[in-house]
């Protein structure tokens, strides 16, 4: 019997894989955490499946998305990502992404870690949403402008109500699984 999955996660195995062992699966690893700002804000304005496609390339690039050594990083690690054809080559993206490591240090110094500032804007607890079909799922919601709004409050960049929704929903923030796909809580 095959498995009843949400559609926009058949396009292949790539997609599959991701949708079945990560996407809305809680994640309170501040690396992790890491890792997924930094490619949902390179996705801003692409597809995800571009980025997902790359994500081995970025690993790579990025030092396995270690924030204390991307805040670290020079003109020179810079000048050589944006000559790195194996990632998304957008100088003001990489360049957030650097600044987010710095930022993210910062909230990790001021809350102790970054996944107990993220989580208290659900209070620790995934928001669990019913969608039936794949238009009932929001871009948004008043919780991911808030937390935008914080962010950029505290100085982060290409993270805006969208692309912090796109992250709540990868790190299980938020559940927007379908109710009749197999993953669903």
């Amino acid at each position: 019997m095959e498995l009843k999955r949400c559609p926009w996660s058949e396009k292949d195995e790539l997609y599959r894989s991701y949708h079945d062992e990560e996407w809305g699966k809680p994640v309170y690893e501040d690396n992790i955490i890491f890792e997924f700002l930094v490619l949902e804000s390179f996705q801003a304005g692409l597809s995800w499946y571009t980025i997902l496609k790359k994500r081995e390339n970025f690993r790579k690039a990025f030092d396995d998305f270690d924030y204390s050594k991307i805040a670290l990083y020079e003109e020179t690690k810079v000048a050589a990502l944006m000559s790195d054809a194996g990632i998304v080559r957008n100088r003001l993206k990489i360049l957030a992404t650097v600044n987010n490591a710095r930022r993210f240090l910062e909230v990790q110094q001021e809350f102790g870690s970054f996944s107990e500032y993220i989580w208290d804007f659900v209070d620790g607890t995934p928001l669990i949403n019913r969608p039936v079909t794949t238009g009932d799922v929001p871009a948004t919601s008043a919780v991911s402008d808030a937390l935008a709004k914080d962010l950029m409050k505290r100085g982060f960049k290409f993270l805006g109500s969208t692309v912090m929704y796109a992250h709540m929903q990868a790190t299980g923030m938020v559940d927007d699984h379908l109710v009749d796909c197999h993953c669903k809580k």
